[in-house]
């Protein structure tokens, strides 16, 4: 006898009344049934917790670096400028920002002193992925803290523009060691 009916005479077919309605099982939890699915969903939220820590102290600990790449990047129309005088001024102004980042980011006993192929040195061991940036760099940072600006305002505006260019890629790639 078919379980959807009734009470039909046998050959007879059943009434709107007497059809009984299909039982649905109860729809499945969206809740993990298993502790081995709790244990991995709260691995993966340990694990995102752990990597926004750590992007949160790399966008704090890298600070000096921001600060630094703007006011590099505020040098650069004085750069472009035709005033040779200027530029110079910029380009003084960006070895003493290099100076602070590197003091910012290494211990002062580390870096304070440095100066002419000492402070040259430094920038290329610590150039990271921007050792063409501290190569071109070496000359200038022997030097300018002898010449005055009357010396760099013989400068071209290519080669203060690829000075400025140089500081910027440093400030870019240089590695802090941990």
């Amino acid at each position: 006898m078919n379980p959807a009916m009734h009470s039909a005479a046998p050959g007879q077919l059943p009434t709107l009344g007497q059809l009984v309605d299909v039982a649905m099982p109860p729809p499945p939890g969206w809740l993990p049934q298993t502790a081995g699915w709790a244990v991995l969903g709260a691995l993966l939220v340990l694990g995102a917790l752990w990597l926004l820590w750590r992007g949160w102290r790399r966008h704090r600990a890298n600070r000096y670096r921001r600060e630094a790449l703007r006011v590099i990047d505020s040098l650069r129309p004085a750069v472009a400028s035709a005033d040779a005088a200027q530029r110079a001024h910029a380009l003084l102004a960006m070895a003493e920002v290099l100076k602070r980042a590197a003091l910012a980011a290494w211990p002062r006993q580390q870096v304070a002193a440095l100066s002419g192929a000492a402070w040259a040195q430094f920038l290329d061991r610590h150039a990271g992925g921007a050792h063409h940036a501290a190569a071109a760099l070496a000359p200038f940072v022997a030097d300018v803290q002898y010449h005055g600006a009357s010396a760099l305002a013989g400068l071209s505006r290519a080669e203060a523009q690829a000075l400025i260019d140089a500081g910027h890629d440093w400030l870019v790639g240089h590695r802090v060691p941990a």
